[in-house]
């Protein structure tokens, strides 16, 4: 497919834009317009007075397109909440001739000698079975170490251990991962309320670059693995923290860095479910509930926080503009 035919090619870019926007989509619209009337003679050249229907137009073209995607995923859900119904219906008629079978067996089945005799002996087997299982295990890391574990050990030495998010501490930033995403929170020491304009945040399929304006960068260099860049997002949060969303094209393993150059993490040491949230301090706890929060959103088709908070702003910028229609709008 050539780049012509890709609509999808300016994303990253717009995405940037909308997220520096906090004036919401007025001042998008506004930033979008204004380019054309300072850079183009879209307004003013032979074609000029056309520029109002060439709007309308495209803004129809679109509009017919969300319909039909909106239209195609109802019936998507439509279908699919149908299936789970037949299937709720045939799980709960299996279980239901399940009981009614149970419930016509007799309540107390009396054993002959010999089924008596072969019951007991089973249980003496099992009996036997978990005291062997249990002497093994006293000894199993003596018999089951091999000269290859202790190749893996010594590979092991000197890398980091994973700090709650499965990631690391580092002296500058600290990072997250789950097996879909990776999350890098950055904060700056500076004395005024740190907004998007003051950051140079540049994301490709394997290099980062991020940095406060006229400052050396925090990171800079080629990161571990490829990341999709139409889906990394970043933020600043409390007005002096920078959060930033990559989410894995490999979805199948564990991060051990976030640049190439920096220390590395042992990822055998990694827990794909931390269980004891309640023992974290306070921001780490907030942050892996945050992680683990959008991981589940994801996986069912729902918004992230990030996404959540994004549509909150735009929520209540429509309440401010009532005389605005947004109904055939979207806006991600």
């Amino acid at each position: 497919m050539s780049n012509s035919a890709d609509p999808e090619r300016f994303d990253g870019m717009l995405l940037a834009m909308a997220q520096q926007c906090e004036g919401g989509i007025q001042e998008l619209l506004d930033v979008f317009f204004g380019f054309l009337a300072r850079k183009t003679d879209f307004y003013s050249g032979a074609g000029g007075l056309q520029a109002e229907k060439l709007v309308i137009a495209k803004f129809e073209q679109h509009e017919k397109l969300v319909k039909e995607k909106l239209q195609k995923e109802k019936v998507e859900r439509e279908a699919e909440e149908k299936r789970r119904q037949e299937r709720l219906a045939k799980k709960k008629a299996e279980e239901e001739k399940e009981k009614q079978k149970l419930e016509e067996e007799p309540k107390i089945k009396e054993l002959t000698d010999e089924e008596a005799e072969k019951l007991e002996e089973d249980l003496k087997n099992k009996q036997n079975d978990i005291t062997a299982n249990n002497d093994a295990d006293e000894t199993g890391d003596q018999k089951d170490k091999t000269p290859s574990d202790d190749e893996e050990d010594e590979k092991d030495k000197g890398k980091l251990k994973p700090n709650a998010g499965n990631g690391a501490d580092m002296p500058n930033y600290s990072w997250t991962q789950t097996l879909q995403e990776v999350e890098i929170r950055i904060p700056f020491q500076v004395d005024f309320p740190l907004k998007g304009k003051d950051l140079v945040v540049n994301i490709e399929k394997r290099k980062l670059y991020v940095g406060l304006k006229g400052h050396p960068p925090v990171l800079e260099g080629t990161m571990y693995n490829d990341v999709k860049v139409e889906e990394s997002t970043w933020c600043v949060q409390d007005k002096k923290i920078l959060l930033i969303n990559m989410e894995k094209v490999n979805q199948m393993e564990w991060w051990s860095r976030i640049l190439t150059t920096e220390p590395e993490i042992n990822t055998k040491k990694v827990q794909p479910e931390n269980s004891k949230l309640s023992d974290l301090d306070g921001e780490t706890r907030s942050m892996v509930e945050k992680m683990m929060y959008d991981q589940r959103q994801k996986e069912m088709g729902l918004p992230t926080s990030d996404e959540q908070k994004k549509q909150d702003v735009l929520k209540k910028f429509m309440e401010q503009h009532p005389e605005m229609d947004f109904s055939k709008c979207k806006f991600s």
